[in-house]
C-alpha cells in the first residue's frame, strides 16, 4: 500500500506517494536525492543516519517515511545559508571533527538537534547527546571540542546551530 506523504523537508513542503513500507532514510535518498543522510549499519546502532525531526535527533534508518507525516525534518543540508556554516559546522571544520567524514553528517544533526535545545550543554551533556553515534576513526576528542565551539559561536551569536 502507499500513502500520500505531506510534511515539511529542510523548510519546504514536501507532498509524495510512498509506500507504507519505506524508510525515511531510502525516502530521503532515493526518492528526494538528498544524500548526505548516510546508511550505516541499517540497525539503529551508529547514528550515520540521523535526522531532525521537530528538532529532535531521529535515526532515519528505523523510521518509516509516513511517520513524519505533518512534521518537521531536517537533514544535514538544511545547516548553513547564503554560502556560510552553521555554527555546528564551523565548530567540525575547525576543531577538526571529523575523519573520514562518513559519520560526521550524523555527529552533525545529533550536534544541532542538542544546541537547539540547549545551547549551552556541559560535556557530560554533549557526550549523553551523541552517545547514539558511532564514529570508527578518532577517539572522540576533537567531535567534543567542535561541538564546544560550536555552543561558543552560537551563544556569541555568529552562527546559528
Amino acid at each position: 500500500m502507499a500513502r500520500i506523504l505531506e510534511f515539511i523537508l529542510n523548510g519546504r513542503k514536501r507532498l509524495d506517494a510512498v509506500p507504507d513500507n519505506r524508510l525515511l532514510l531510502d525516502y530521503l535518498r532515493e526518492t528526494v536525492g538528498l544524500t548526505g543522510t548516510k546508511t550505516g549499519c541499517d540497525g539503529g546502532e551508529c547514528g550515520a543516519c540521523t535526522v531532525l525531526v521537530d528538532d529532535q535527533p531521529t535515526l532515519s534508518c528505523l523510521t518509516l517515511a509516513a511517520s513524519v507525516a505533518g512534521k518537521r525534518v531536517d537533514t544535514v543540508e538544511s545547516l548553513g545559508a547564503n554560502g556560510a556554516l552553521s555554527a555546528v559546522q564551523q565548530g567540525f571544520h575547525e576543531k577538526l571533527g571529523s575523519q573520514c567524514g562518513y559519520c560526521t553528517p550524523g555527529f552533525i544533526m545529533a550536534s544541532a538537534g542538542l544546541l537547539r535545545k540547549n545551547p549551552k550543554p556541559s560535556e557530560e551533556e554533549i557526550r549523553s547527546a551523541l552517545g547514539s553515534n558511532i564514529c570508527r576513526c578518532t577517539g572522540y576528542v576533537k567531535i567534543i571540542e567542535a561541538v564546544q565551539h560550536a555552543a561558543k559561536l552560537y551563544a556569541a551569536g555568529e552562527a546559528r546551530p
